[in-house]
């Protein structure tokens, strides 16, 4: 059969395709990446009665082949917790053995935290490096910090909602006049966008723990 890759919400949970919910009630399989925030979307689009299978970073090799081995009899969605699958998510494995399968993988376009977090920028981007997360580890984190300050280019990076404020330091320290974008809670009721210098940002009133992006302003002065 296939399997289809659902875009769902980043935030709002009316900023969902009606294509997306066609193929959702369609289908018989859901895979999640987390039951519990996965079905209570679900249900509030009124979407029940499925089977749900879940993948995510637990999940093992054997997962994946049993995964793939459901997308050969049946029209199976796949979604994450929020966003376009297979973005920073284990996705990606799945796809890769049903290409190897050749069984038929689509997508369905929807909300993407990085495409909102680019579109919100004061600069003009033709290209960007994302970074995703930096390492937890000390000493691989300092390194990677070190890294991010030789690189001229923009630059996204994101981590967990409880190293918010230890980001925003870090910026500050590796990183003090490269002018930042921060998006918080995207296209929920707590959204914040700053726009400013890492120095500045630093002394302002935000919260210690929230989802968030960061892109971090081309260094046009070297």
């Amino acid at each position: 059969m296939a399997l289809t890759l659902v875009a769902t919400p980043i935030g709002h949970k009316d900023d969902v395709s009606q294509r997306a919910l066609q193929q959702l009630r369609a289908s018989p399989v859901i895979i999640l990446e987390e039951f519990k925030e996965s079905t209570q979307f679900l249900r509030s689009q009124g979407i029940t009665g499925k089977r749900y299978e879940t993948l995510n970073e637990h999940s093992t090799s054997q997962d994946i082949q049993s995964l793939a081995d459901l997308c050969e009899k049946e029209d199976v969605s796949l979604i994450t917790d929020c966003g376009t699958p297979g973005f920073c998510d284990p996705g990606a494995a799945l796809v890769k053995e049903c290409r190897r399968r050749r069984i038929s993988v689509r997508s369905l376009p929807g909300p993407s935290s990085l495409m909102t977090l680019l579109s919100l920028s004061s600069d003009r981007l033709d290209e960007f490096v994302f970074r995703g997360f930096p390492p937890a580890e000390t000493e691989a984190r300092k390194k990677c910090w070190l890294e991010l300050r030789t690189e001229k280019r923009a630059m996204v990076i994101m981590d967990t909602p409880y190293r918010f404020q230890k980001i925003l330091t870090e910026l500050n320290e590796y990183l003090p006049q490269r002018r930042c974008l921060i998006a918080c809670d995207l296209t929920q009721e707590t959204e914040r966008i700053i726009e400013d210098l890492p120095v500045n940002i630093v002394k302002m009133d935000l919260p210690k723990k929230a989802e968030f992006m960061v892109l971090i302003s081309p260094d046009l002065k070297r």
